[in-house]
């Protein structure tokens, strides 16, 4: 979401990134050559790493717009190996800053990442690993292979940011409630302030000190009846409440718009934080503890109506302060009172733990390694994620690379596991995916293993 704000200044809080790791490099094939020493053994080296795209947490950055104008991010791809054992280059990662509160989601909605707290990091797409050199590849039956392996592609794909406020106190209201010069009264933040609706359309935050506490304010862009439906502003900036563990309802006891008064006001906002918990699930919003900050009693009018709905509201059990963000009356102990709240917060909270990763090892010896499904009119169909990265890794144009492919794949069981599954000579395989798909004939009575091997670069069963 993209919002105007001041002179063609703008505010991303949603956008949907592109990002592409970089490929590994390819591994060399060389072999060691010196006066009076012709064959001196395979010297070929490993092809560097395909650079990472990471997101990180940076207090410097404060929306999410550099995004929405360049959506395609890509590191750099790993060097190729050389001879003489020299392994090739890594490729840098780019490192994405976003600002504290960046919830990183998949292309269908799955959160992948919640990133909190300056420097915290996520991998959100990670480097192909480089291809192995043939010196990696000798082995006795081996001894001076004349292929290496290709460089794996980096991963690629979209993932969609979204940027939660981070902050303790949410000041909610209708637009042109006074929460902008609020928010300016009681801290240093200096938001554009004007006297028409949809003034703020950007969530702005503030540093309060009340006391021995300090915490931080947003104000949240007016919302309006029907927020929750997506009406005006709506799920744009609600999303922006979420993290807060107050509330605090910025009643304008000066409104001149007919039908309204801070009461009604008051039920419309509470009606849409309670229909948007339909969608947020965990904490729900009107769980959270708040307050009632009747603004603008620095009018005559105001006074007198706040004074009259004030014994209404301390009847509901909600504390009521009557202020003026002109004159700042009231403002002392509306901030002394939020402190409060926030610390009473705090201490409710665990004790802090020291952040820990998390790893989730896949299963060895779970699922199968591959699958082999049957197409019809003996065509067979080989998925898994061994068969698939080796074909990434082999260099079709060399024959030795194919016949070391044949000979993995025969160890993996996948020529056993085609003869049971009734595949007749001549068979058509196919490994990777319906759509996406590598076709090789299968022949049985061409037996694996490194007895086809000629000349360097040659496989005799490939003849």
């Amino acid at each position: 979401m993209a919002a105007g704000a001041g002179s063609g200044a703008q505010f991303v809080d949603r956008v949907v990134l592109h990002v592409v790791a970089g490929a590994g490099g390819n591994g060399c094939a060389s072999i060691h050559r010196e006066k009076f020493k012709p064959l001196g053994g395979p010297d070929g080296a490993n092809g560097g790493r395909g650079g990472d795209v990471i997101l990180e947490v940076d207090s410097n950055a404060a929306s999410l717009l550099e995004y929405h104008r360049r959506p395609h991010r890509k590191a750099r791809n790993g060097k190729q190996g050389q001879g003489g054992h020299r392994t090739g280059a890594d490729g840098g990662d780019v490192v994405l800053p976003v600002p504290d509160g960046t919830v990183v989601k998949s292309a269908d909605g799955e959160v992948l990442a919640d990133l909190v707290g300056e420097g915290t990091r996520y991998v959100v797409a990670k480097g192909g690993r480089g291809g192995l050199g043939n010196a990696a590849l000798a082995s006795a039956k081996r001894k001076a292979p004349g292929f290496a392996l290709l460089g794996e592609p980096g991963d690629e794909g979209d993932v969609v940011l979204e940027l939660k406020s981070v902050a303790d106190v949410a000041l909610v209201g209708f637009p042109s409630a006074g929460k902008s010069s609020l928010i300016a009264a009681l801290s240093a933040a200096k938001p554009k302030i004007a006297d028409y609706p949809f003034t703020t359309l950007v969530p702005n935050l503030g540093v309060v000190g009340a006391g021995d506490t300090t915490f931080t304010v947003a104000d949240v862009p007016g919302l309006i009846e029907g927020a929750s439906e997506g009406r005006g502003l709506g799920l744009e900036f609600l999303r922006h409440i979420e993290r807060s563990s107050t509330l605090a309802h910025v009643l304008d006891c000066a409104t001149p718009e007919p039908g309204r008064d801070p009461l009604s006001d008051f039920e419309v906002i509470e009606r849409e934080l309670q229909a948007y918990d339909r969608i947020l699930g965990d904490r729900p919003l009107s769980d959270r503890p708040r307050l009632v900050v009747l603004n603008k009693v620095d009018v005559p009018d105001g006074r007198e109506l706040a004074e009259m709905v004030r014994p209404e509201f301390e009847k509901r059990g909600l504390k009521v302060f009557e202020v003026s963000a002109a004159t700042h009356e009231g403002l002392r102990e509306l901030s002394f009172a939020m402190a409060e709240m926030v610390g009473a917060y705090r201490a409710s909270l665990p004790p802090a733990e020291p952040t820990r990763l998390v790893i989730r090892p896949k299963p060895v010896g779970g699922a199968a390694e591959f699958e082999v499904k049957a197409m019809g009119d003996n065509t067979y169909l080989i998925t898994g994620a061994k068969p698939v990265r080796w074909l990434r890794q082999t260099d079709f144009a060399n024959e030795e690379a194919v016949g070391y492919l044949a000979d993995r794949l025969a160890r993996l069981g996948v020529e056993a596991a085609l003869a049971e599954a009734g595949a007749e000579a001549g068979a058509t395989v196919l490994i990777g995916t319906a759509d996406d798909s590598i076709v090789f004939d299968w022949e049985p009575e061409i037996a694996a293993g490194a007895g086809g091997r000629g000349p360097r670069g040659t496989d005799r069963r490939l003849g």
